[in-house]
């Protein structure tokens, strides 16, 4: 399969789409960062969200208060999941441990 070719008019709304992405990602895990929204609250709101689905758990934990780079593997460790996964491929036992983390 070839990379498909597309128009410059194509090519700048993909791009503006990918920063409007980024951008909620980023906001999200600074309201967490900020204590404006808890860890459970922006859980439930990235899971309803496709374009936060895709934010990687280790960075989601990371922007939780008091939980860095070392505490974030233990978190991770603890409930199984890979250092790739993100939010939207949480399974149910995963999702609950990390929901029982941070009731």
């Amino acid at each position: 399969m070839s990379i498909p070719t597309l128009t410059s008019g194509e090519l700048a709304a993909a791009r503006a789409k990918a920063v409007l992405t980024r951008r909620a990602r980023a906001a999200l895990k600074d309201q967490v960062r900020r204590g404006d929204l808890s860890p459970l609250d922006a859980l439930d709101q990235a899971l309803a969200d496709p374009q936060l689905k895709l934010i990687a758990v280790i960075d989601f934990l990371k922007a939780i208060p008091r939980i860095g780079e070392k505490k974030s593997v233990v978190i991770m460790d603890r409930y199984s999941i890979a250092m790739s996964r993100r939010i939207g491929g949480l399974g149910p036992h995963q999702l609950a441990g990390l929901k029982r983390e941070f009731g």
